[in-house]
């Protein structure tokens, strides 16, 4: 389903493909050879969305861009299953396994492996060929590779990160009641969206 947001609407080469069950909201664009699998969510916001030509983004994976955070999927890039791209830069070449979370303002170097579970944090550049194992968390620029139970180590590199000034655009003295109700009238827009093809 394509559907047009906030005046955009989604751009498909006829060369790839589009899975009927899959939505594609606003700025998304899609190259040649790209596949867009059954229930996977492309979205851009109010920033845009790209595929490249030969990348497959499969079952259920959610794709988000935002202002100042677009989602950049490179050529023969591999998103599984019910991975989370949100605002992330990914190079060519890169596989993004079943689960992964990559955070706004991360950067994917080419030929990374983002594993199974792997978390990429806000701001963090993962280096070419780095690889993140399954259930890790890279966080920091350049990205530190950790286990989870290491949390308190994340934390301190983390915190440093601004994540809710890079994801919502907001301090930590804005309460919860109002980061959402900031972020309800954010997603409001969805409100006047248009369905321009089944």
């Amino acid at each position: 389903m394509l559907i047009r947001h906030r005046d955009r609407e989604p751009a498909v080469d006829g060369d790839a493909y589009i899975a009927p069950s899959a939505v594609l909201v606003g700025d998304v664009r899609v190259a040649a050879g790209a596949r867009i699998l059954h229930g996977a969510v492309l979205t851009a916001e109010d920033g845009t969305v790209s595929v490249g030509p030969d990348s497959v983004v499969m079952e259920h994976a959610l794709v988000r861009g935002r202002g100042g955070h677009p989602a950049v999927i490179g050529s023969a890039v591999l998103v599984g299953p019910h991975a989370h791209v949100n605002g992330s830069v990914i190079a060519d070449e890169v596989f993004i396994a079943t689960g992964a979370s990559l955070f706004p303002g991360s950067r994917i170097g080419r030929r990374a492996e983002v594993r199974i579970n792997g978390v990429v944090q806000v701001n963090t550049v993962l280096a070419e060929g780095a690889l993140v194992p399954i259930g890790w968390v890279a966080v920091g620029d350049p990205a530190s590779i950790l286990p989870p139970e290491r949390h308190d180590e994340i934390w301190a590199i983390q915190r440093e990160l601004d994540f809710g000034g890079t994801v919502y655009g907001v301090g930590r003295e804005v309460s919860m009641r109002e980061l959402m109700r900031r972020q309800s009238d954010y997603y409001g827009a969805h409100r006047d969206d248009e369905i321009t093809s089944p």
